[in-house]
């Protein structure tokens, strides 16, 4: 059992964190990760995008987690968010398409338009 003081420190760090999410000015990526998402392969474009932003050493890049996006046929999705840009929605991703998001997107601020919900409904 904890202590009070240590559940205090623990309540502390979670409003911290929390606090974060909603004042960071930085790039957010989403990752659908409900049952449809990881049946389709969501797991390993997750771990990707980390990676990538870890080895990128890039500190305004968060990556999250969700639960269902909603359009279950196109999972594994991946939602990027940059402040005064509008949400991109990528679709049917995987971990060579997470490494190119990163690099031309996410690094060099072009959209991969072939990978986005866009282009798959044309």
């Amino acid at each position: 059992m904890k202590s009070l003081e240590e559940l205090k420190k623990i309540r502390e760090e979670a409003k911290k964190k929390v606090q974060l999410r909603h004042d960071s000015d930085g790039t957010r990526i989403v990752v659908g990760m409900a049952t449809c998402g990881i049946s389709a392969g969501a797991r390993p474009v997750l771990m990707t995008l980390l990676e990538e932003v870890n080895k990128r050493n890039l500190s305004n890049v968060m990556v999250n987690q969700t639960g269902c996006i909603g359009v279950c046929r196109l999972e594994p999705i991946v939602e990027v968010y940059r402040p005064g840009e509008e949400k991109v929605t990528y679709v049917h991703m995987d971990s060579e398409k997470a490494k190119r998001v990163i690099t031309e997107h996410i690094v060099n601020g072009n959209v991969v338009t072939e990978y986005t919900v866009g282009a798959y409904e044309k």
